[in-house]
């Protein structure tokens, strides 16, 4: 017994160890705490990130407004429609009636095309705007263009011509008639469009012309859902009106000529809210119209020369110039101008643009002027164009006449100019080679493309009138048209004059109008009439 208590282990050690209880109360007061020092931390966090989320925002908004379209998520709100209470002192109020329907037919998706934004290298289309002095189109902004407008335009063949054999040349048409509206400025007119800021776009846009411009403005603008007038000078033909309704804008005619309905835009401008926008040689517009280049280089390999038509505008010429020399510095850029009208070389001679005529009212040279050629235009065209010619209203007559019986093209002049080069033999070191040619547009009145055709043919020797004296007696006339049928010669018109002669009494002077094969036939025509008629007198012009 005495021994079992030596070897007993004393009570008071297990007594200094805390309670169970204790300690996870205290493990518990600790974790409590650390839990609410990091909220604390947390809370002094959150407002600043809250406060750079804010300004982050707001910056992006600022920056949208100023560069164009904000990028988000959300499809931008669609534009408010055409309210006709909005517009003050329009004049012609009968012309409202009927005008605000807009098509549902999209070009690609428009609400996308709406939200996405044009890079900071896109100036701002208006006029007035401030843009570096030394400012040049890059080809970087033509390929953002092109990528841009894809879904918007069509991508125009450029196909060899049967025209080749006739010039001695490897001849490519870029066909760009095809577009919708019929004009290549489609290109330009939708990257313009779709580089608006949205609140501008929701507020419309307005134009003063009756030029292949506005159709490509008023079709475009119908598209992507942005309001769009189009002002027309009263005289303005009723088929370019229609057309310019049918493709959804409000069409006002105003004042006897292009300047009153200029300055009455530019008023409706002011005080609606409107952007006033026309023809101008911004970066935005040229790269668009460069597009055309690009395609070319493209479609055609190793090419040796490109012609252009070159107008009071110019922007197809010196865009598609930039995006060419780019590519190739080797391929010849030609210009082609009519030579009523040399806007681009007394430009380049002078040094500065030539308003000389600002406003071309010839009705088939009306695309060829106007005040936007501007001195960007005039560096990129002096700088890039490798030559500029003139060419004579016949050889853009006979040029027309080339496209409607080779290739079925009702182009008009501005559309023919190129190829007028060739007609006149304006280019002979082209033989041979390998060129291709801007059919840019082909938007004539009837009317008008019939005349142009018919003194086409006089020019071409296929149409000639003449006359002579016979005896007033059975058979006289008959004789001669049994002649003119052995020949193979097709009778247009005849008349006769026996009244009002200088002649003989029972005499009277047969005048007839014939269709001939070609110079030759007509040549071969005059001189068996002369053998026959002394009396003969010969009109082919």
């Amino acid at each position: 017994m005495d021994s079992d208590k030596g070897l007993s282990v004393p009570q008071y050690s297990v007594n200094l160890l805390p309670p169970l209880g204790a300690v996870v109360g205290c493990l518990l007061h600790i974790a409590v705490f650390v839990i609410a020092v990091l909220y604390s931390c947390v809370e002094r966090l959150l407002p600043n990130k809250g406060e750079d989320a804010t300004k982050k925002t707001d910056s992006n908004q600022q920056d949208g407004q100023k560069n164009g379209p904000a990028q988000s998520d959300q499809t931008a709100p669609r534009p408010l429609p055409i309210n006709p209470e909005r517009l003050k002192d329009f004049v012609e109020e009968e012309y409202l009636n009927g005008d605000l329907t807009t098509w549902e037919k999209k070009v690609g998706n428009p609400d996308e095309q709406l939200k996405e934004a044009i890079e900071s290298t896109t100036p701002k289309i208006i006029k007035n705007s401030v843009r570096p002095k030394n400012e040049f189109l890059r080809f970087e902004d033509i390929s953002a263009a092109a990528f841009k407008i894809q879904s918007g335009i069509q991508k125009t063949p450029c196909m060899f011509s049967r025209i080749s054999k006739q010039y001695g040349v490897e001849l490519y048409l870029k066909k760009e008639y095809l577009q919708y509206t019929g004009s290549v400025k489609e290109r330009g007119v939708l990257y313009l469009l779709t580089s608006l800021p949205q609140d501008q776009q929701r507020k419309g846009v307005i134009v003063a012309t009756d030029s292949n411009f506005a159709l490509a403005v008023a079709f475009h603008a119908s598209e992507l859902q942005i309001p769009v007038f189009v002002i027309m000078s009263a005289g303005t033909s009723l088929g370019r009106v229609r057309m310019c309704r049918d493709y959804g804008a409000m069409v006002i005619l105003f004042g006897p000529t292009a300047r009153d309905a200029q300055s009455h835009a530019r008023r409706l401008a002011q005080e609606n809210g409107y952007l006033y926008i026309e023809e101008e040689d911004s970066a935005g517009y040229l790269a668009g119209l460069g597009t055309v280049g690009l395609e070319i280089y493209e479609q055609v390999p190793n090419l040796d020369a490109v012609i252009f038509p070159a107008g009071g505008h110019c922007g197809l010429l010196a865009g598609s110039a930039a995006a060419l020399k780019h590519l190739n510095p080797k391929i010849t850029v030609i210009g082609v101008e009519s030579e009523k009208f040399p806007i681009v070389q007394q430009s380049l001679k002078s040094g500065h643009c030539s308003t000389e005529y600002d406003c071309i009212t010839h009705p088939l040279y009306g695309e060829l002027g106007g005040p936007s050629f501007g001195a960007n235009t005039l560096k990129l065209t002096k700088k890039l164009i490798d030559k500029m010619i003139s060419v004579r209203e016949e050889d853009v007559l006979l040029s027309m006449l080339r496209l409607l019986e080779c290739e079925r093209v009702t182009a008009d002049a501005e559309g023919a100019m190129g190829l007028a080069a060739l007609v006149a033999d304006k280019l002979p070191e082209l033989k041979g080679k390998r060129v291709a040619v801007v059919v840019c547009s082909g938007n004539l009145p009837l009317p008008l493309f019939r005349h142009c055709i018919d003194k086409a043919l006089v020019l071409d020797h296929r149409v000639c009138k003449f006359s002579v004296v016979l005896s007033d007696f059975p058979g006289e006339v008959t004789k001669l048209l049994e002649i003119l049928g052995r020949e193979e010669v097709r009778v247009l018109d005849i008349q006769k004059e026996n009244i009002f002669l200088n002649t003989a009494l029972f005499t009277i002077e047969v005048t007839c109008l014939v269709e001939t094969r070609d110079r030759t036939h007509t040549m071969q025509l005059k001189d068996m009439l002369t053998e026959k008629y002394s009396s003969l007198k010969w009109n082919d012009q």
